[in-house]
């Protein structure tokens, strides 16, 4: 057996050509997103009761700022910023496991890990569809990983489901 066809057949990941290399970084960058994402979310919720990034997206769904909408219904307020932090826990919790699958299973070439990479498009897509569609920044920030994930996970598929490759 060759180099090249050991290399191919082993589960390691650097024992893999450079390309295959670069995409399993860029997949971990792309399992970061979410949880850098999520602990700036709990940061703006706690300075302000709303995340930075969800302003634009509030004041299209309710026809006011978020001051404006504190100032005149406190209570609803709290409710929002409760939700908020419930959002942005669950958004850290899913972001760590997505990052701690990438960082391990994938790494060492598990197929189901690399199956179990597909769910998060459930919230990527979700994501342009809920607050991409009422703030055009939230949605061409968003696109990036829609696109992105189907694109670094496809061009590993040989690794994990070539002849001869291991599920470890």
């Amino acid at each position: 057996m060759g180099m090249a066809e050991a290399s191919r057949r082993s589960g390691r990941l650097w024992d893999q050509p450079i390309y295959l290399r670069v995409a399993w970084v860029l997949l971990l960058v792309l399992s970061a997103f979410p949880v850098a994402a999520s602990i700036a979310d709990l940061v703006g919720i706690g300075n302000t009761g709303l995340p930075a990034d969800h302003g634009a997206a509030f004041a299209s769904v309710a026809g006011a700022t978020w001051t404006t909408a504190l100032a005149a219904s406190p209570g609803v307020a709290s409710y929002i910023t409760l939700l908020e932090y419930g959002y942005a826990i669950h958004e850290l919790v899913f972001g760590l496991l997505f990052l701690v699958i990438v960082a391990v299973p994938v790494r060492r070439g598990a197929a189901w890990a690399w199956w179990a990479c597909w769910t998060v498009l459930i919230a990527d897509i979700g994501y342009p569809l809920t607050f991409g569609r009422y703030d055009p920044t939230l949605l061409r920030q968003s696109l990036i990983a829609d696109i992105s994930l189907p694109i670094v996970l496809l061009v590993q598929v040989r690794r994990f489901f070539a002849a001869g490759s291991q599920d470890g």
